[in-house]
């Protein structure tokens, strides 16, 4: 079930949901709108110019409130919003669709998993031919929350928890590497 901006209201209300900071205008009548942070990260070239998944990924990080992104570039960003879902809520993050149609493609493969604590991650490419300039503080795009039908049996606790930042790949500390 899809939640409501009244059980969103209440959730926050009894802390059972936390997202911080938050002003009331961000809350929708079935979402949450998402701001943009003032981390961007990008991938740091390697001499061989081939990056693995077994291997750890360096990235130059920065921190600004405009960041231009340029034609094709691909950068990573964070959120303004710290958040904390409970085990039994779980989130969609979905771009904005005027974005959408500036070139803006706006993802984070799309899923907040129950338990997760932290600054959302946001995978940012720029389709346009222009560059275009990017605004900490600006909406990006919005969290749908979902209920489950039941508590998690193991609320997330990975390798993300408790990201803050424009938080690269840790693909490389995954156990199903040969």
């Amino acid at each position: 079930m899809i939640l409501s901006d009244k059980t969103i209201i209440k959730m926050l209300d009894e802390n059972s949901l936390v997202i911080k900071p938050l002003i009331k205008e961000q809350i929708q009548p079935a979402s949450v709108d998402i701001r943009l942070g003032d981390t961007f990260s990008v991938v740091d070239d390697t001499p061989s110019g081939i990056i693995t998944l077994d291997n750890k990924i360096s990235y130059k990080t920065i921190k600004t409130d405009t960041y231009l992104i340029l034609p094709g570039q691909f950068v990573l960003a964070t959120t303004m919003e710290y958040f904390e879902l409970p085990d039994n809520l779980t989130a969609f993050v979905e771009g904005r669709s005027s974005l959408g149609r500036m070139g803006l493609f706006i993802q984070n493969a799309g899923w907040v998993d129950p338990g997760f604590k932290g600054e959302i991650t946001l995978e940012l490419y720029n389709a346009n031919k222009c560059a275009i300039e990017l605004k900490c503080g600006r909406r990006v795009g919005q969290l749908v929350f979902a209920e489950m039908d039941d508590h998690a049996l193991n609320p997330y606790n990975g390798k993300y928890q408790g990201q803050t930042g424009a938080t690269g790949s840790k693909v490389f500390m995954d156990s199903d590497k040969s």
